[in-house]
């Protein structure tokens, strides 16, 4: 063939039909292979173009053999930007040991997904992407089987929102955005702060990150500033409300702009406010407010919870992939930061926003975390109280400097703590002297225990102890029978316990303890008696809030009394000092029955 190569069989890409020709013997083997070299040419050379044009297809990363899909589940707010992420990754075709990974990215609430957890693991996902890594601290906290938080992918500050039309008179009466300011507002004892003209809203926290973090950030900054506990406790008390809770983040962004007496400030984070703005289009845009001290970031940790060795590959090749400028662009466009705090063009100044970010707070520790979910899950619960009214001869002496018998004083003191307590609180009130209710009866119901908005005989019954309270006269000729007084009450409140309520007995008194000269219990036999009735896991306590010149002389009984049932003991200087007293029973009740 002289060098010459034969190209018909190739022509325009297929083999030209010829007549067959009769068989000719030939005289070497080697002639016979050359038509079988012409079809293996054939094969190999259609297989380079099959294995072209399926690759052009795929992209330049070339992979084979069957999908390796990784599942992922990411908070909603941030899955819309991942997916879009998955997508480009996917499409270059990535080869993990000879397979396509194939990533899938679904939104799945982070309270909903960390419930989910059962033995450290979480059914039907590779890998985790929550808001915060608050969700995996407070799951590790209580199971270290539950994979670590690894590095975060964005980032997005928790800051207060308001409606851009009340922004200038919140100023006012709020001053600048900041924790501290918040705590005050909420506070359900500071009746003449700034809650006056502000209503705090929170997302709750069971639910939400950026209501947990608000409230994490709040709890640290009133430690630092020696605000005291009770201030806290007081505006959780006040936010744990029906009506200064919200589930949804949405939700909570719709209601800024309902008018109403009070101003709105809610809790949301940056990205939140950006994305309601942004979707919802508000006649008034919401605004995000940079609290002073400094705040806790969304951070959106990667969990992974793959068990397989290929799947984990996959799953740190797309970790990687989020890390690419490419991706943290297409974070930026969607309202995040990335995470050294870097914000775009979507938070670049306006309405509001803040292009460098805020100083950011370090979240606590684990036990820190739950101890806050605690509280918080603690401080819902509903109020169960019986107040035993202190009304012996005692009550009707003066008290020096004020102008009041201490009977009018210890009704005033009532009247001020109920207050405190919203309207789905049970209370119920009895007196207490001696012989109240006939011979040897030392004390008398006079509103049972029930709902304070339970109409009764066409008045509430929170009006109906109120009236009680300021009208009651104490008895001239009467003793002290309270430790009859408190078997009897302690005995009803434990037979008829409530679990979702926090349950107490409450003592207004003068301090002058039991004197029951016909007998009845003595000290030492009332404290054998509540400790022993006294169950952890019903816990009833006991409240003594005492006042007047005789209080001191009781107040190591009083203590004693107390502490058997988990409780506290307090002698109130002045009435209004009692908001203090009421908040540190209920930071008492919190911690019950393991209290420092």
């Amino acid at each position: 063939m002289g060098g010459r190569h034969r190209t018909d069989e190739l022509e325009d890409g297929y083999t030209p039909y010829k007549e067959p020709q009769p068989r000719r013997r030939r005289g070497g083997r080697g002639k016979v292979l050359v038509p079988l070299a012409g079809s293996v040419a054939l094969a190999v050379l259609l297989g380079v173009a099959a294995f072209v044009v399926i690759n052009r297809d795929r992209g330049a990363g070339a992979c084979g053999g069957e999908a390796l899909p990784l599942r992922i589940t990411a908070s909603p707010d941030i899955q819309p930007a991942l997916s879009q992420i998955a997508g480009r990754f996917n499409k270059a075709a990535h080869d993990i040991e000879g397979r396509c990974a194939t990533v899938t990215v679904t939104k799945g609430a982070s309270a909903t997904v960390a419930s989910s957890f059962s033995g450290g693991k979480a059914a039907a996902m590779d890998m985790w992407i929550p808001d915060s890594k608050l969700w995996v601290t407070n799951l590790r906290a209580r199971n270290q089987e539950v994979p670590e938080a690894g590095e975060s992918i964005a980032r997005s500050p928790i800051v207060m929102v308001a409606s851009g039309s009340v922004v200038p008179n919140l100023k006012k009466s709020f001053g600048e955005a900041s924790w501290g300011g918040m705590i005050s507002a909420a506070n359900v004892a500071n009746v003449d702060g700034p809650g006056r003209k502000v209503r705090v809203l929170v997302l709750d926290p069971s639910l939400n990150a950026a209501g947990l973090g608000a409230l994490l950030a709040a709890a640290g900054v009133a430690t630092a500033s020696g605000a005291g506990e009770e201030q806290l406790v007081g505006a959780l008390k006040s936010l744990s409300g029906s009506t200064s809770t919200v589930r949804d983040q949405d939700a909570l962004l719709a209601s800024l702009g309902v008018k109403g007496s009070k101003a709105p400030l809610g809790i949301s984070s940056e990205q939140g406010v950006w994305a309601f703005n942004k979707s919802k289009k508000p006649e008034v845009p919401a605004v995000p407010l940079y609290p002073a001290e400094g705040t806790i970031n969304l951070d959106y940790p990667v969990v992974v919870t793959a068990e397989d060795a290929a799947v984990r590959k996959a799953a740190e090749a797309f970790r990687k992939e989020l890390g690419s400028e490419a991706s943290r662009k297409t974070l930026q466009d969607q309202g995040f930061r990335t995470p050294d705090g870097k914000g775009g063009k979507a938070i670049s100044g306006s309405e509001g926003f803040q292009a460098k970010a805020p100083q950011a707070i370090e979240p606590p520790d684990g036990k820190t975390v739950a101890r806050m979910s605690q509280t918080w899950s603690r401080i819902k619960l509903g109020t169960r109280l019986i107040t035993l009214l202190d009304v012996s001869g005692t009550m009707a002496l003066p008290v020096p400097g004020t102008g009041l018998t201490r009977m009018q004083a210890i009704s005033r003191i009532a009247v001020e703590g109920m207050k405190l307590f919203p309207a789905k609180s049970e209370m119920g009130l009895w007196e207490f002297s001696t012989h109240l209710n006939g011979q040897g009866v030392d004390y008398r119901e006079t509103v049972p225990v029930g709902p304070l908005t339970e109409d009764m005989n066409g008045v509430l019954r929170r009006d109906v102890i109120n009236q009680r309270l300021i009208t009651t006269r104490a008895k001239s000729t009467g003793d002290t029978g309270l430790n009859d007084t408190l078997a009897a009450a302690y005995k009803q409140m434990t037979d008829e316990y409530q679990s979702d309520k926090i349950n107490t007995v409450l003592i207004l008194t003068d301090g002058a303890g039991n004197d029951d000269p016909d007998g009845g219990i003595s000290n030492q036999q009332i404290l054998k008696r509540l400790k022993d009735q006294f169950d952890p896991e019903k816990p009833v306590s006991v409240l003594i809030i005492a006042f007047g010149p005789d209080a001191p002389k009781g107040k190591r009984q009083m203590d004693a009394l107390a502490k058997a049932t988990a409780g506290d003991a307090y002698i109130a200087k002045d009435i209004l000092e009692v908001r203090k007293f009421f908040l540190e029973g209920m930071k008492r009740r919190l911690c019950a029955p393991n209290c420092d």
